[in-house]
């Protein structure tokens, strides 16, 4: 039973790291203004990134080990334990699968951040048909929060180009 606290006490330290991983993942995020599109992509590939390690590890032998035996001693711990590792296996695939969706315009990006006003507006309407069959098919991306954010982001590399093409102009 020694033993068993000593894993406990372990187990509830990891407990609360995790969860303040989690909330801290929830918070709101501060960017500029004016950020593009692009930094969208970067936001969800290193939430990803984070998410696969924290999966990683909760999933080595070392962790599994320790949750073996307090299963084993029937700890009470193990609730904890396992609503927190679903938690982090939705964060993970959510990244995931925004991150995939996201891809579907990273062409778009370099052709918003270079091209003329004119040469760009060319590409809006197949960039607005990508942009809401994200909409509707992606389980996770389908808030009007995540819309909003993209679509403002979109709208802001739109307005630097043309302030760029107006300077040079």
């Amino acid at each position: 039973t020694e033993i068993t606290e000593k894993l406990e006490e372990v187990v509830m330290i990891w407990i609360k790291q995790i969860r303040q991983i989690l909330v801290e993942s929830e918070q709101m995020r501060r960017e500029a203004d004016d950020v593009g599109p692009s930094a969208e992509l970067q936001y969800w590939k290193t939430r990803m990134s984070s998410f696969n390690s924290l999966l990683e590890e909760i999933k080595s032998s070392r962790v599994k080990k320790i949750i073996s035996i307090l299963q084993a001693a029937r700890s009470k711990t193990l609730k904890q334990w396992k609503e927190l590792d679903g938690s982090v296996t939705i964060a993970a695939n959510e990244a995931k699968d925004n991150v995939r969706y996201l891809y579907t315009l990273e062409k778009y990006f370099d052709l918003l951040a270079k091209a003329s006003p004119v040469t760009m507006m060319e590409h809006v309407p197949s960039l607005m048909n990508t942009v809401s069959m994200i909409y509707c098919i992606s389980p996770h991306y389908n808030t009007s929060e995540r819309m909003t954010s993209l679509l403002l982001k979109i709208t802001n590399q739109m307005i630097n180009t043309c302030k760029t093409y107006l300077r040079e102009g």
